[in-house]
């Protein structure tokens, strides 16, 4: 299928028409409109500074459903230790900009100005949320994405302290099973993610999965108050 070139008023082709890569369309913008829009069609952004905004729906879908986390005795070890402390939605801009920072091997990063720009506005409307980890009262590690419906699309996570990241996921795959989230979106393959239980499924029992998420009501606000799954 040719990628669909967007003008800010066009709207997204079926998501199913990605090509084998999962491109499916060309501009736009990341208005939150555009971006709940997207999300909610199996559809993400994800471009390199000076490219035009990209839009992919890749097949097959790495997700994790919550309740297959898999955390080893070394990881439950860390949390029952209390190494770190946890919170939801305590600093956002914190974590969006950490995650932006360049990483060992990739000098760039894909979080754009314009994309901190965008997530920091979709939290300010009560739809993109950050989840933290602390330690000694500083920043440790941290994750964020946007939540629709009984969905949560991970967009990225970091780590300044050993085991933070993998303690973050964690906590987040635990208390959204608890909330009753059907599945978290982690995009595209990663080895680590996979050991932990992520795993690919057709896109189209993905979207299968964002549609019947989407019947429930989004828990739009401040996550601060919700209680976190204690391991």
């Amino acid at each position: 299928m040719p990628i669909a070139r967007l003008s800010e008023q066009d709207d997204f082709p079926a998501a199913e028409r990605a090509g084998r890569e999962g491109l499916l369309a060309v501009g736009g913008d990341l208005s939150p409109r555009r971006l709940l829009r997207a999300y909610g069609r199996g559809i993400f952004p994800w471009y390199e500074e000076g490219q035009p905004i990209l839009w992919w729906s890749p097949a097959p879908r790495f997700v994790l459903f919550p309740r297959e986390f898999h955390c080893g005795a070394t990881l439950k070890k860390v949390l029952r230790r209390g190494d770190f402390t946890f919170t939801f939605d305590r600093d956002f801009v914190a974590v969006i900009r950490a995650c932006a920072l360049p990483r060992t091997g990739q000098p760039d990063t894909w979080i754009t100005p314009e994309m901190r720009d965008a997530y920091t506005e979709l939290h300010r409307l009560g739809y993109a949320h950050s989840l933290e980890a602390w330690s000694g009262g500083e920043l440790a590690g941290g994750l964020y994405g946007v939540s629709l419906g009984r969905c949560f699309f991970a967009e990225s996570m970091f780590h300044f302290a050993d085991n933070a990241s993998k303690a973050v996921l964690a906590v987040l795959a635990g208390t959204l099973a608890k909330m009753a989230f059907n599945v978290i979106d982690c995009q595209l393959p990663a080895p680590h993610l996979g050991a932990w239980g992520a795993r690919s499924i057709p896109r189209r029992r993905y979207l299968e999965l964002v549609r019947a998420g989407l019947r429930r009501r989004t828990l739009r606000g401040s996550w601060e108050k919700i209680p976190l799954r204690k391991w």
